[in-house]
C-alpha cells in the first residue's frame, strides 16, 4: 500500500506543477527538500485525505512538511483503513 501512496503523491504533485527530478523517497517534503509550501501542503493533504478516505489535524499539516517522501507514504498508509 505505502508505494500505491507514494506513487499517488507523486502524481498530484506533478499535477500540482513540482519538479521532480532528483526527488527520491528520502527528499523532505519542506523546505529542505521539495519546499512545499502551505497551501500546497494542504492541496496534497486534501487529495491524499479524499483517495484514501483519511483525515489530518491541522496540527499534523506541519509536521508533514518536516517528513520525507517515503516516511509521508509510510504514515498515509498506516492510516488507511483494512478492508472489510
Amino acid at each position: 500500500m505505502q508505494e500505491q501512496v507514494r506513487a499517488f503523491v507523486l502524481a498530484a504533485l506533478t499535477g500540482m506543477d513540482y519538479d521532480l527530478s532528483g526527488v527520491t523517497g528520502a527528499t523532505n517534503l519542506g523546505p529542505s527538500g521539495l519546499d512545499l509550501e502551505s497551501l500546497a501542503l494542504a492541496d496534497l493533504a486534501l487529495q491524499v485525505e479524499e483517495r484514501f478516505g483519511i483525515q489530518f489535524d491541522l496540527d499534523e499539516m506541519e509536521a508533514n512538511a518536516l517528513m520525507t517522501l517515503d516516511e509521508f507514504a509510510a504514515e498515509v498508509a498506516g492510516r488507511i483503513p483494512a478492508p472489510a
